[in-house]
């Protein structure tokens, strides 16, 4: 029950920063080199959605398989979380 409520917490301010960043174009490394344009960002905040939504059913049926859906979305928030990093620098020296 306590894994479930944490999943729906941290999916629901997943989403909720999600959609934040859907309303900015983004910097450059962000939206030119790794894609991340207002589109994407939505899908992303659907998928922890769509996690917050899978927690929260399980919670309620009382279905105990909460650890691999936060795996996946560990998962998930890693590959979006990480796609805000500034790229490695080229110096032309």
């Amino acid at each position: 029950m306590t894994w479930n409520l944490i999943g729906i917490t941290g999916s629901v301010a997943l989403a909720a920063f999600a959609f934040w960043r859907s309303r900015a174009s983004g910097g450059f490394y962000d939206a030119e080199v790794y894609g991340m344009n207002p589109g994407t960002h939505v899908r992303y905040g659907c998928a922890f959605f769509g996690f917050a939504a899978f927690l929260g059913l399980f919670w309620v049926l009382n279905v105990r398989i909460e650890i691999p859906v936060l795996a996946g979305l560990t998962l998930v928030a890693i590959f979006y979380l990480t796609s805000f990093l500034r790229g490695a620098h080229e110096d032309d020296g």
